[in-house]
């Protein structure tokens, strides 16, 4: 005898399926949950982001906001902006911050004319590319305390070094490179480590050149220095800005070259030097603090620069793909 409670399936028709567990809830519930379940496996690597930067950086903003110095720790006081008006008007903190800016535009200007030079020479085809390309690669390897005791003892040294060698050799003078041109000295060496990250921006920006642009206007008799300066150059501008950019945000925050060859002695402490003297020979804590501020705010100024000039970047590739 058959059960009357049974539903017997009508020909024709399925019998009828359970319905997923989901489908009751709404559609932006379920893609808010794809979402965090996409995002998980970062959260522990954007949870150690945050501790080790940004933690300490509030810690930083909070201590630039007091007047602190470890040998009178008992008066210590909230001091506001006192210290960033210190900053900005101490004679010492001006010439560090006037130093920082010639340091930095000099090094990045002809780190990139040398740069686009190379660049250019690299674009070519010759026997042992490869090999002169690692070369001049080499220097950018460097670890940025070697690379200053190199050219501090190697270079400069006025009883060993190759420099007064040479000189010596051809009968010319004998200076005190260290002494008689302080900072132009420090200036050599950072453009020594520099120039070969600058070509190698500017080389990724040579092979990506469109080539039948170029065989157009050779095919209309444009000589080599037209096609540089009308496709070449223009094609390179934002090659330029990113290179121009992201060296700015790494000499302007450069310590070692600095510190390992002048000790900031003869003007030619630069602000990150001038903030460790502030810090550990003065103990002036919040002092130092508040220039590490203004430092870190300089570098977020140009980093947002450099992100929207790599995003064109991006946005010109995506484009022509």
């Amino acid at each position: 005898m058959s059960n009357p409670t049974t539903a017997v399936p009508v020909s024709g028709q399925r019998p009828p399926t359970a319905a997923p567990a989901s489908a009751g809830r709404p559609k932006a519930t379920r893609n808010r949950a794809r979402e965090w379940a996409t995002r998980a496996p970062l959260l522990p690597a954007l949870i150690f982001l945050i501790v080790v930067t940004q933690l300490p950086f509030v810690a930083t903003l909070v201590i630039s906001l007091f007047d602190w110095n470890s040998f009178r720790p008992d008066r210590r006081a909230f001091a506001g902006l006192d210290n960033y008006k210190t900053v900005l008007s101490d004679d010492s903190l001006r010439e560090s911050i006037v130093t920082t800016v010639l340091l930095t535009a000099s090094v990045v200007i002809v780190s990139v004319v040398l740069g686009l030079l190379l660049a250019l020479l690299l674009d070519r085809k010759f026997r042992g590319r490869g090999l002169v390309r690692t070369m001049l690669i080499a220097p950018f390897l460097l670890v940025p305390v070697a690379s200053a005791l190199l050219w501090k003892h190697a270079l400069y040294n006025p009883e060993y070094g190759l420099f007064n060698g040479v000189l010596n050799w051809l009968g010319g003078p004998q200076p005190e490179w260290l002494t008689d041109t302080p900072l132009i000295a420090v200036e050599a060496s950072l453009i020594w480590q520099w120039t070969p990250f600058m070509m190698l921006i500017l080389l990724a920006g040579l092979q990506s050149k469109p080539l039948d642009m170029v065989e157009a206007a050779r095919l209309d008799g444009a000589g080599n220095w037209q096609i540089f300066r009308f496709l070449t150059l223009p094609h390179l501008r934002r090659y330029l800005e990113l290179g121009t950019l992201l060296g700015s945000i790494y000499i302007v925050q450069n310590f070692d070259a600095v510190f390992t060859m002048t000790r900031g002695g003869l003007d030619t402490a630069n602000l990150p030097y001038t903030i460790y003297e502030t810090f550990y020979n003065a103990h002036e804590y919040g002092l130092a603090s508040a220039a590490g501020v203004v430092v870190v705010i300089g570098t977020i100024i140009i980093a947002t620069f450099a992100l929207r000039v790599v995003s064109s970047l991006f946005r010109e590739e995506a484009s022509r793909a």
